[in-house]
């Protein structure tokens, strides 16, 4: 029971930091270092991204992250296809000690 709580306590957090396209559109134009992150796969980056975007893959995150991102209190907005991947991303990122990450809601699909 308790483990049930505990689940639905972290998906309730990770939903927190969920943000719409036009929230991170605001955050990329206002703050100096912030860094926009595709998590999905290099070939569907390649495919198509949103501009400004780096390519990460969230299976390459934890050891690609530091190369890109040495500043852990610079403001990070994830996106992949629909927002799961994200979510994953961030809280792995969450973990490493990154303090101000957020996932884009929808994904890319989300993109008006």
């Amino acid at each position: 029971m308790l483990k049930k709580i505990k689940n639905i306590l972290l998906y309730r957090n990770l939903e927190g930091k969920d943000i719409t396209y036009d929230t991170a559109k605001k955050i990329i134009k206002k703050e100096r270092e912030c860094y926009l992150i595709d998590v999905r796969s290099k070939q569907e980056y390649e495919e198509g991204h949103l501009q400004g975007a780096i390519n990460i893959c969230l299976y390459d995150m934890e050891k690609n992250i530091e190369k890109k991102v040495k500043n852990r209190q610079a403001k990070i907005i994830l996106y992949c296809a629909s927002g799961v991947r994200s979510k994953k991303a961030r809280e792995i990122l969450e973990n490493m000690g990154y303090k101000d990450v957020y996932s884009l809601k929808y994904g890319i699909l989300g993109v008006n």
